[in-house]
């Protein structure tokens, strides 16, 4: 486990919390609310991957960042072992552990890690995996939105966030920008809005298939840039093979990285998947595009004039709680029966809300 400082300064006299998160990337950004709540109280250390530890870099309600790599370096018992020796010694003082865990994942590895790290208190879902190693269990409300069941882990029972507490933030510094506005220098003397495109996803049927046709219809009126993972570089030169002015962006960017590019957009088209919540926690108002999956499960978009485009009629749907690797039915047609005729309009809207 690497240890990497935050920026947390708290005058509050509360003990410290831990909150372990190693889940997806989407989770680790609707958890910040949580961190701010905690924050509040007293100083906060944080559990995460090495990916979702890079994203949560320069939050102000952070105190540390330890890196749990179980997946690699940590993976196995000798690294739970070493991840707990360090929660437990990596502190400033002997008596500045954290007393509290906060459980946003809830596997029984992560409650196993906190009691191996000698934490008294245990707060975790009562439906997760763990549940039995909790020493409090909070109700998982499955209609809430998955940052007010994360944000309601140290709430009081029965409270109900205001909808400004649940928009998650995320903090990109100087090098973030610095390196966004020299990947738009090709776009600098063109004054018109920016749509930020968003094609991939770890799940394959959560992959919208038309942003190529979408990216034809938008590139009149519309400076295009395409973000991803290595892994999305085939999708995102089919969409500049279909508008030959889109900037193809993936790859080129850190996690914070494409938070600031999604937040100078006016508008990002994302599936379901990490994108929209980095346009959650930057603003940035999304066309959340919904397959096989619905925002009925929690993860839809908290932006401001986000939308979302779903083929609401499908009686199969949703069929998955992720999105299968392919469709169960074969006929995929959650997806491409959602037109990119539509998801334009939808976009055009949401970029120019005040003309529509």
């Amino acid at each position: 486990m690497r240890v990497t400082p935050g920026r947390a300064t708290s005058d509050a006299g509360g003990s410290p919390s831990l909150v372990i998160q190693t889940s997806f990337l989407g989770d680790v950004v609707l958890t910040t609310p949580l961190i701010a709540e905690l924050g509040a109280r007293g100083p906060v250390d944080i559990v995460a991957t090495p990916a979702g530890a890079a994203l949560l870099a320069n939050n102000p309600g952070i105190r540390r960042v330890l890196v749990y790599d179980k997946r690699g370096a940590a993976r196995g018992v000798r690294g739970l072992y070493r991840a707990a020796r360090e929660i437990a010694g990596g502190a400033d003082r002997a008596d500045d552990g954290p007393r509290t865990v906060y459980l946003a994942q809830g596997s029984l590895r992560s409650a196993t890690l906190a009691i191996l790290a000698g934490v008294p208190e245990r707060v975790g879902f009562a439906s997760s995996a763990g549940r039995r190693l909790y020493t409090q269990r909070v109700p998982y409300h499955a209609e809430w939105h998955h940052a007010e069941r994360l944000w309601s882990l140290a709430a009081p029972p029965g409270t109900r966030a205001e909808a400004g507490v649940l928009r998650p933030r995320l903090f990109p510094g100087q090098a973030e920008r610095d390196a966004v506005t020299t990947l738009l220098a090709p776009l600098a003397g063109d004054s018109r809005p920016l749509v930020a495109l968003a094609p991939g996803s770890v799940w394959a049927t959560k992959r919208w298939p038309y942003y190529p046709a979408l990216a034809a219809m938008l590139a009149a009126h519309y400076r295009l840039v395409v973000i991803g993972a290595r892994e999305d570089a085939e999708l995102a030169a089919a969409i500049v093979a279909a508008a030959p002015g889109a900037l193809d962006a993936t790859d080129r960017l850190s996690l914070l990285g494409s938070a600031q590019l999604i937040g100078q957009a006016t508008v990002l088209v994302t599936n379901d998947s990490a994108p929209q919540h980095l346009a959650s926690a930057m603003g940035t108002p999304t066309v959340a595009i919904f397959g096989p999956t619905v925002p009925a499960f929690g993860f839809g978009p908290l932006a401001p004039g986000s939308v979302v485009a779903e083929h609401e009629a499908m009686p199969c749907r949703p069929c998955d709680k992720h999105g299968p690797m392919t469709c169960p039915l074969v006929h995929f047609r959650c997806m491409l029966e959602l037109t990119p005729e539509r998801v334009a309009l939808l976009a055009r809207q949401a970029a120019n809300p005040l003309n529509h």
